[in-house]
């Protein structure tokens, strides 16, 4: 199943991953855009324990598929960002192609203005992948949906000027090819960016067919935590789902707060499951609940591709209006929907009631 790194192709390839689901996008996009070819995978840590753990198990994957893995402490200290972008600007310079998985990252937007190459490929980061495509065909600057609507901080008014210049270099030109490797549904193409699509061929290839138990797993989501969803109505509507479907399984979203999770725990009886892998893997290789029960996110459009072939059944079930915090985006609920009504493949589940118990 490994390859051996540069064993085809001479073109330099080099590939920034903030997150575990990052790093398996551009493993599934080597698998099914470049075979054969092995990357520089640059891992810029973010400082979060889980999420670290997470990353260090794909990059271990990642070797054993033939790529080298430079893991840089980007986030070690107030020196840390110089001493990253320091190291890290010749190789920019000299790579032919930069495959990255997060647009939005200031890191990567830095980056971006040291890089000369002439390929540019946006892989698959979930939602996020659909909000880039859009504002890039439009022409808008580059803002994550759950902070869309808000006026601009001190921060990124400093930074404006680098995000400008990252949202240029993401434009097609005569000098630049740019193309987008995701499962996310597209409304809007920008102009001269070519799509491929990613159908975790990879993840099918090794791992898998896993063991289908009879019960139910939840999938867990951090919309509480950014400030999109209200904590007490989310805890009510997990409770709610899990006793309607019968759910003993909680993954949780490695964003998601020990405290939250804690109560989930002791308020539901839920087991709740902290995945070393994301959780299209945990799936694959199983075992794995006959049916998975999400809220609006990424996995109902990734988990029914993950586990094509299989019998497992993925339900979402929509966000009410009522569970969003007075400080979520206008954009919030409309984006939400439509995360959901896009995905294919799953079965959409009547919103639950989610009041608080007083």
């Amino acid at each position: 199943m490994s390859r051996r790194a540069g064993s085809a192709g001479s073109t330099s390839t080099l590939a920034f991953v903030e997150s575990p689901v990052q790093l398996l996008n551009v493993l599934e996009w080597a698998h099914a855009q470049a075979p054969g070819a092995g990357l520089t995978l640059v891992v810029l840590s973010p400082t979060d324990p889980m999420t670290r753990g997470q990353l260090r198990r794909m990059a271990e994957l990642a070797r054993e598929e033939g790529h080298r893995v430079r893991w840089e402490e980007a986030r070690g200290g107030p020196a840390a960002p110089f001493q990253t972008i320091g190291g890290l600007a010749g190789m920019l310079r000299r790579a032919d192609r930069i495959v990255l998985g997060d647009p939005f990252s200031r890191y990567v937007q830095l980056l971006l203005t040291i890089t000369k190459a002439r390929d540019l490929v946006v892989v698959d980061d979930g939602t996020a992948t659909m909000e880039f495509v859009a504002q890039l065909a439009r022409g808008e600057r580059l803002v994550r949906w759950h902070r869309k609507g808000g006026r601009p901080g001190a921060r990124d008014l400093i930074f404006a000027p680098v995000s400008s210049k990252a949202r240029r270099r993401l434009t097609p030109s005569a000098r630049r090819r740019v193309a987008i490797f995701s499962s996310m549904p597209m409304d809007e193409t920008p102009p001269g960016v070519t799509v491929h699509a990613n159908d975790f061929s990879w993840t099918r290839f090794r791992f898998g067919p896993p063991r289908i138990t009879k019960g139910a797993d939840m999938v867990g989501t951090s919309l509480v935590e950014t400030g999109v969803v209200d904590n007490e109505h989310y805890l009510e509507a997990v409770r709610s789902l899990a006793k309607t479907h019968g759910a003993t399984r909680y993954f949780a979203h490695r964003r998601e707060s020990a405290e939250k999770l804690h109560r989930l725990a002791v308020e539901t009886g839920l087991q709740i499951v902290r995945p070393d892998l994301p959780l299209e893997l945990i799936a694959r290789r199983g075992p794995v609940g006959r049916t998975i029960l999400s809220f609006p996110s990424t996995v109902v459009h990734t988990l029914p591709l993950a586990l094509a072939g299989t019998e497992v059944r993925v339900a979402v079930c929509d966000i009410d209006p009522a569970w969003l915090t007075e400080h979520a985006s206008p954009r919030a609920q409309g984006f939400l929907s439509g995360v959901t009504g896009t995905a294919r493949d799953v079965t959409r589940l009547q919103t639950v009631s989610a009041v608080p118990v007083v």
